[in-house]
């Protein structure tokens, strides 16, 4: 095997004394976790059906599109395996509770976590890595989308199992946009042109909208334009280069400008703005008064039958850049890991047999088609239904050509560093505060300054 154990730890905090409480909690130089796949056939001799605890974050419609796979999954393993989804809240929620899992060793077996705690998830030690499956059973990893393996790969060791998988999109109103006298079909590609179609669609210059451009105020966001103009957001070489991250840069000239463009919408009136809650600012957009958005793909299908039952008809481009390249967005969404620690080897292969049902190219086709969130499936994408609803509605083909147009780069793959959650968070207040009237470049700066403390302790936690 290939995987060197590693202690458990908790780097859960910005000060050096709450990160030396946690990594006492857990025993943070001690014993490791078992880093090694159980015997292929453990299930053959368990005694009645095995449980899988898995907790996830999918609600809405996306939860019941997962709720329906599960059942599936569950009449077809009859009296071998069951699983019991419990959804644990949002994406921070469910990591925070599962660090508190690691301390009081009562971790779920099987969790969904997001893409930005990749890292943590590693180091926590409390983890079995995809890879050791893999290995074991030769298993034909071939039909993953490699950009989407890629980001949690590390060292060429895929250490989750991909699930639900997005790309930022912009999403527009056709009908606003026809009757302010833009091309529809046509979306911008571009910051500059982004603005100038959002002052033509806005009612503070006569438009039919009453905000040309909306959207959350959301880190990943700011992550997602460093990328798709092939700059870095932690050096070195975003964490894939062998070196862990030990410092970030999203203060840098191209986040500048976009936060800039951003905030000039803002104060001219031409943008709305509803905070933080991706809820609002989705919801607003839904209404059918918003000319565009920047939002996930895991949202198409909500957005979608909004724009039906408020009788518009909806437009998704790509997601927009400072000038035209050849990079592209990050891959988001989460990914799935089985917990070792606590959990007996029937438990740890049962979940194996689930995440490959979950990624088998039939689930995976109902999957994208009743979420919008992109297949991790090569194969998924010529499953007759897969094929069907694309073109019923080539929304949801956007995806597919801006993933495919995206060269793997270490820009691409992202940021791994253990203090993402942190550093999303710091770059959310900053861009705040730019829109409310802050010089941009000041609060960047001061952001990535004062995360330099947070990714030294991280960092000297592991060591």
């Amino acid at each position: 095997m290939r995987f060197t154990p590693q202690a458990r730890f908790l780097p859960l905090a910005a000060g050096a004394a709450a990160l030396a409480l946690a990594l006492s909690a857990c025993g943070g130089g001690g014993g490791a976790g078992v880093t090694g796949a159980p015997a292929a056939d453990v299930l053959e001799k368990a005694d009645g059906a095995t449980e899988v605890n898995f907790w996830h974050s999918m609600d809405g419609t996306n939860g019941e599109t997962l709720d329906a796979l599960i059942t599936e999954f569950n009449a077809a393993n009859e009296g071998e395996i069951e699983v019991k989804g419990v959804y644990q809240g949002d994406y921070d929620t469910t990591i925070t509770k599962y660090k508190a899992a690691v301390q009081s060793d009562s971790t779920p077996t099987m969790v969904q976590i997001y893409d930005i705690g990749t890292q943590f998830m590693i180091d926590s030690g409390a983890v079995v890595p995809t890879q050791a499956f893999i290995d074991r059973d030769e298993y034909d990893v071939s039909d993953l989308q490699p950009n989407i393996a890629g980001y949690y790969s590390i060292d060429d060791e895929l250490w989750s199992m991909p699930f639900n998988t997005s790309m930022p999109v912009l999403y527009y109103n056709k009908t606003l946009f026809d009757a302010a006298g833009l091309d529809a079909e046509a979306p911008p590609l571009t910051l500059e042109e982004v603005g100038a179609a959002a002052e033509t669609l806005s009612k503070v210059n006569g438009g039919p909208a009453e905000f040309g451009f909306n959207a959350a105020i959301y880190g990943w966001f700011l992550e997602q334009e460093i990328a798709a103009n092939g700059g870095l957001y932690c050096g070195p070489e975003n964490g894939r280069a062998g070196e862990r991250a030990a410092e970030y840069s999203f203060d840098d000239d191209d986040a500048v400008t976009f936060v800039d463009w951003w905030k000039d919408l803002v104060a001219t009136g031409v943008a709305g703005n509803t905070g933080r809650a991706t809820a609002d600012a989705q919801n607003a957009f839904k209404t059918g008064t918003i000319g565009m958005t920047l939002e996930s793909t895991g949202a198409l299908r909500g957005m979608q039958q909004a724009a039906d039952e408020q009788g518009f008809e909806l437009g998704v481009g790509f997601y927009p850049r400072i000038e035209d390249n050849d990079s592209g967005p990050i891959i988001g969404g989460a990914s799935l890991w089985i917990s070792d620690e606590g959990h007996s080897d029937e438990e740890m292969e049962a979940s194996w047999q689930f995440m490959q049902f979950l990624a088998q190219p039939d689930t995976q086709a109902t999957w994208h088609t009743g979420t919008g969130y992109f297949p991790i499936s090569r194969g998924a994408l010529d499953e007759p239904k897969d094929v069907a609803w694309r073109e019923q509605y080539p929304q949801f083909d956007v995806a597919v050509q801006q993933l495919a147009a995206t060269k793997l780069t270490p820009a691409t793959q992202g940021c791994s560093a253990g203090s993402m959650p942190q550093a999303r968070k710091a770059a959310e207040d900053a861009l705040e505060g730019a829109l409310l009237g802050g010089d941009t470049q000041t609060e960047l700066t001061e952001a990535v300054t004062e995360l330099k403390r947070e990714v030294d302790n991280y960092n000297n936690s592991v060591q």
